[in-house]
């Protein structure tokens, strides 16, 4: 498992937790929340050093790509609803194919081995193979895609 001493690992569990508790707001509307930054994210955390460029990628390309990735998530899941994903598990997902599949700034088995390991740490173990089994369909398909040379 991954530690706190990876910058790009906890890039991404600080990512997580700033996704969750942003779509946690919008299910609350009008509710108060917190509104943790990364800096309080990190010191909560007892993070020292992650990688700050990955964590503001990371936001900036799911929330600019959320209905796009959400649509993918519904393809390559439809036996499970969105609605019926854990939100842990749908903040994943949401990383790894952002981070992987459109970003492109992690190359795409890269990201699904660390949503694996992200759902070790914050998920259960069926969260793990409903992650696997999701990413892995998204890379064989991404893969057949391209053209042979």
């Amino acid at each position: 498992m991954k530690t706190h001493m990876d910058p790009r690992h906890t890039a991404r569990v600080l990512a997580l937790q700033k996704l969750f508790e942003e779509d946690f707001a919008t299910r609350l509307a009008g509710k108060k929340t917190y509104g943790f930054t990364s800096k309080a994210l990190s010191s909560i955390n007892k993070i020292k050093k992650y990688d700050k460029n990955l964590f503001d990628t990371i936001l900036e390309t799911v929330k600019e790509n959320k209905d796009k990735i959400d649509e993918n998530i519904e393809k390559l899941a439809p036996e499970r609803p969105l609605n019926q994903i854990s939100q842990v598990d749908l903040q994943v997902l949401r990383i790894a194919i952002a981070e992987g599949f459109i970003q492109k700034s992690t190359p795409p088995k890269v990201a699904i081995d660390e949503a694996i390991e992200l759902a070790k740490e914050f998920s259960g173990s069926s969260s793990q193979k409903f992650i696997n089994g999701v990413l892995g369909n998204l890379l064989v398909k991404s893969t057949s895609k391209k053209p042979k040379k």
